[in-house]
């Protein structure tokens, strides 16, 4: 009997579903993809194509062709509201869709809430289209005669990489260098290992890239504005304070874990709706925590469409391993890129290297499926 999927987001964990699209027609079961763009930007590419290692093209999969080419149905717009005792979907464009089996990439969000007054030069890193943007404001400061200051708010891998790829945008289309300031809270890269934070120190300080540690930034109106009062006033503002899951669930009254995001068990099904799925950082695992890092969105997706085609199939589903440690890699703008695995962790040119191989590769793979 024919049923009604419904993919909530095309992005990294909904990846090996949106390549076996066909064959879940063949199956005899309709495929809806809803998202906000036509495109699917990678964000490990992101700060990359900010200093235009990358152009847009080399980063993005055309899902809503993908989907087309494969006879799926694809809506651009959002999923704001699930219904699990329907089995429905409300749109942004407050549409109605009903479904029989939902699986959910929502994606994330920057939790910065306190941006006000003037927000032209005000850039956050997701969505990720918006660093297209921020690359031609950058470069419009930096061709001016007078130095600019530009900040980028937050002390993780995200702030870190953009940091260091403004630099190198301005170096390669700007006039002068700018002075960058990453206000970094209370402690830079305070989840990672010393030995990390070290590495990354050196880089920055070599880059002439300050690190403020002085306190979190409580506003940004016109300028920044730290806790205690204190005011900086750069010309453009990047805010990478880390992501959070979408608020979908939440606003939906699903069960959600400790971050806000879907709560799902081991076969990434909500725990209290089978019939819905989910992966990538919208989720959260509820028989272990995981970090938001893109190695499990990728881990997730031969399990999420064996998962998903079970359920729509009666079949019995399978268990997700999240496997053991990770590689971890940061584009650093100035051709290198620190490595971590484990206990091994160095900074160099060859590590930059391998991150871009992997990421092209992985780039590669699914946009084959344009062709």
């Amino acid at each position: 009997m024919a049923k009604r999927l419904i993919l909530a987001g095309g992005g990294h964990a909904h990846m090996t579903i949106l390549a076996h699209i066909r064959d879940l027609i063949r199956d005899g079961h309709e495929v809806t993809v809803i998202q906000p763009s036509d495109f699917h930007y990678y964000s490990g590419m992101g700060p990359g194509m900010l200093g235009l290692t990358y152009t847009p093209d080399d980063i993005r999969f055309a899902t809503r062709y993908v989907v087309e080419r494969q006879g799926g149905t694809f809506v651009r717009d959002k999923v704001v509201r699930i219904d699990a005792e329907d089995r429905s979907v409300t749109l942004a464009s407050g549409r109605t869709m009903e479904y029989d089996v939902l699986s959910c990439n929502a994606g994330s969000f920057i939790p910065f809430d306190n941006i006000h007054g003037d927000t032209s030069s005000v850039f956050t890193v997701k969505p990720i289209e918006r660093l297209q943007e921020a690359q031609r404001a950058v470069i419009s400061l930096c061709a001016a005669r007078t130095r600019a200051a530009i900040a980028v708010v937050g002390g993780g891998p995200a702030a870190l990489e953009i940091a260091g790829n403004v630099r190198k945008l301005a170096l390669l289309r700007g006039r002068h260098a700018p002075k960058i300031t990453l206000f970094a809270g209370r402690r830079f890269l305070g989840r990672l290992p010393e030995k990390i934070q070290d590495m990354a120190r050196d880089s920055l300080e070599r880059q002439d890239i300050e690190i403020r540690e002085d306190g979190y930034v409580q506003e940004i109106r016109n300028g920044v504005i730290l806790q205690g009062g204190t005011t900086h006033h750069p010309d453009l503002v990047f805010v990478a304070t880390g992501v959070k899951p979408s608020r979908l669930f939440g606003d939906s009254g699903l069960p959600t874990g400790r971050s806000g995001g879907l709560l799902v068990n081991e076969r990434l099904q909500s725990v209290g709706h089978p019939a819905i799925f989910g992966g990538g950082d919208c989720i959260d695992y509820a028989p272990v925590p995981l970090d938001k890092v893109g190695v499990y969105a990728v881990r997730q997706n031969p399990v999420l469409y064996r998962n998903v085609r079970a359920s729509l199939n009666g079949k019995r589903l399978a268990t997700f391993d999240p496997g053991g440690s990770y590689l971890l890699l940061f584009n650093m703008g100035d051709g290198t890129a620190i490595f971590s695995k484990g206990p091994v962790a160095f900074r160099n040119s060859l590590a930059f290297m391998l991150k871009d191989f992997i990421d092209r590769r992985f780039m590669r793979h699914f946009q084959a499926l344009e062709k």
